[in-house]
């Protein structure tokens, strides 16, 4: 097994060994970068290799697990690496690694139409419902965890019925037994005259064979019982050349479910590694060169909804795909809807995953995009408001008295790795309390080209365990923190003026009353006040500057 890591750089001569071609990898003379992320199996070179993603480099050649890149890539053969119990992440993390690249290859087999940009970035050699080699490592352990007391008890069984006329005396003499819970003694070899030859027993070993040799190949650290008896060495290796002719020999003799299951796991493998098997492939792969698409999809699947009902509006049918997916070809890579920030209205929060090395932010360039996605959402809801629609009669973006906007909340998520050993806590953390800004008036907070932009960094190895294991409770728990903790960490900036530099005032007013005091004054209060759905205009003073007497307001209270 070996680990490499995207963007890295290795000597060509080394990946030459893992690879039976360069798709995976660019060669620059000695040196060779790997440009991909995923899993790759060789069946002639017999090497199985990950390529992680780049966030598991904590700087230019450190990565997060403390060794370089090039001494990861030789893991296996660095004895205090390879027994050290502090590198048991290894078996935990590239399960979760390899079942999120499936579980992306899943999502999106289904909805090649409207995904087919996405789609394509995915290369594998695997068809819709082909498993990979390991698939079959993984179900071989499975199988064994669950059904081990079975297989035991079946061999003790047939171990006993084969004697024929024992020896008692030589089987004491020359064999240890073992003790039951009763301390009874149980002998495994029995000394005896005549040995029948069963089927069962035959499958057994084939079985523990191939699980021998997964246990030794991949450092599994399974405890198979020393009774069974196993083919290792360069007989093991004939073995998986004719283990398909000798399967088909005591094919039909099965009538446990048990052992049928252990029957056709063997097939399976020996389909795999038999030479004269014709459907046999040299290499397979799940591979992508733009692994920020798949880090999108693990992050909008934790904020997303699973279901989005279309809803009728006139003639037409739009849902939240109407809004992510915009008319200038701009795709936002997370946007729901929750509660705004100053009443009992909801409003879109609109995120953006971002897909780099550890302690990178984004540039100008990506903040550009991030408030260009924020201004086409504000446009669709006002184009639906202009047409005299709605996309939900609780979303509100433009008060018609003031002729204000809605806050529209905006952030970044950024991945990172802490503590390697940590797939169960998001650390959803707020990189500064200060969010990104952008405006076309400074002092308007109730403006449309008003924005801002809140950056976390989010714990990579949990999303990558919830995406994989799919569990449905999780997501929903971090779902319901997370929105929360969003809106919270601005109503905190809002609420605090040394930061924000605005101080927002309240008054409870009729409709008739806030047209009053809003139209006489509507030059100095233009982008600055909103009226609420409960009744409420909002006032919002840039650095203490006095537009007009606000004796009469508050503070406002955030809820």
């Amino acid at each position: 097994m070996k680990i490499l890591i995207e963007g890295q750089k290795y000597s060509t001569s080394d990946l030459e060994l893992v690879f039976d071609n360069s798709n995976f990898y660019t060669e620059k003379g000695a040196e060779a970068t790997i440009n991909s992320v995923g899993y790759y199996h060789s069946f002639s070179k017999g090497e199985l290799a990950y390529m992680l993603p780049k966030v598991f480099m904590k700087d230019s050649n450190q990565t997060i697990f403390d060794i370089s890149s090039d001494e990861l890539l030789h893991f296996e053969t660095n004895e205090s690496f390879k027994h050290s119990e502090h590198y048991n992440w290894t078996r935990q993390l590239l399960v979760y690694f390899y079942n999120s690249l499936k579980e992306y290859k899943n999502r999106y087999a289904e909805n090649l139409l409207t995904q087919a940009s996405h789609s394509l970035e995915l290369n594998t050699s695997l068809g819709e419902n082909e498993y990979t080699y390991l698939d079959l490592l993984l179900s071989f352990v499975n199988f064994y965890k669950k059904n081990k007391t079975t297989i035991l008890f079946k061999h003790i069984e047939f171990k006993s019925n084969r004697a024929r006329k024992p020896k008692w005396e030589k089987t004491i003499r020359k064999s240890m037994p073992f003790l039951d819970s009763l301390n009874t003694p149980i002998y495994l070899e029995i000394a005896n005259k005549k040995k029948n030859v069963n089927n069962e027993e035959e499958l057994i070993t084939y079985f523990f064979s191939i699980l021998n040799h997964f246990n030794k190949e991949y450092q599994l650290n399974l405890k198979i019982d020393p009774s069974y008896e196993l083919i290792e060495g360069s007989a093991f290796v004939r073995l998986q050349n004719s283990g398909l002719s000798k399967l088909r020999k005591i094919k039909h003799r099965y009538f446990s479910d048990v052992l049928r299951r252990m029957f056709r796991l063997c097939e399976l493998y020996f389909q795999k590694t038999d030479l004269s098997n014709i459907k046999r492939k040299k290499e397979e792969f799940i591979s992508v060169k733009n692994y920020n698409i798949i880090f999108e999809d693990m992050v909008d699947k934790l904020f997303s909804d699973e279901l989005d009902i279309k809803k009728e509006i006139g003639r037409e049918s739009i849902s939240l795909d109407d809004l992510k997916y915009n008319n200038d070809g701009k795709i936002i890579d997370h946007i729901y809807e929750y509660q705004s920030l100053i009443d009992t209205s909801n409003i879109f929060y609109i995120g953006d995953s971002k897909y780099y090395k550890a302690d990178s932010l984004a540039g100008k360039v990506s903040q550009y995009k991030q408030f260009t996605y924020a201004k086409n959402v504000i446009q669709f809801n006002i184009d639906l408001l202009n047409e005299g629609e709605v996309y939900k009669e609780n979303i509100r973006y433009r008060d018609d008295i003031t002729e204000g906007y809605n806050i529209t909340p905006n952030f970044f998520i950024y991945g990172y790795i802490n503590d390697i050993n940590d797939f169960d806590t998001p650390k959803l953390n707020l990189l500064s309390e200060t969010p990104i800004k952008s405006f076309h008036f400074e002092d308007r907070l109730f403006d449309r080209d008003t924005l801002f932009v809140h950056q976390y960094q989010m714990n990579f190895l949990f999303i990558l365990k919830a995406y994989s294991i799919s569990n449905q409770i999780t997501i929903s728990e971090f779902r319901k923190e997370a929105k929360l903790q969003f809106r919270k960490e601005f109503i905190k900036f809002f609420g605090d003026s040394s930061k924000s530099k605005f101080t927002i005032y309240e008054k409870e007013m009729n409709k008739k009353e806030a047209n009053d005091f809003v139209n006489p004054n509507f030059k100095q209060l233009n982008g600055k006040c909103f009226y609420t759905n409960d009744g409420r205009l909002l006032v919002a003073q840039y650095n203490d500057i006095m537009y007009v007497s606000l004796d009469a307001f508050n503070k406002i209270k955030f809820t």
